[in-house]
């Protein structure tokens, strides 16, 4: 955990709780070794977050290139 800890400007306890949330949901998997406990990620787990959001990059991808087409467009009136 304190090797974790030590790269995020966060205490150690917030990291621990974000470590535990993350285990629960099975994203990674956290196994004791001696002292130490080691992180493993799950990708199977994380495909189904990237699939449910997928759905929402679509949709603001749309959003978002007809936002930029409105702004080029009173651009170039303006020039």
């Amino acid at each position: 955990m304190n090797a974790v800890a030590t790269h995020f400007d966060i205490s150690r306890p917030a990291v621990s709780k974000h470590l535990r949330i993350l285990d629960e949901c099975g994203v990674i998997q956290m196994t004791q070794n001696g002292r130490e406990r080691v992180c493993f990620i799950q990708p199977k787990e994380l495909m189904t977050v990237a699939d449910w959001l997928a759905q929402y990059q679509k949709l603001w991808e749309g959003k978002l290139d007809s936002f930029e087409n409105y702004l080029q467009e009173i651009q170039s009136k303006n020039e």
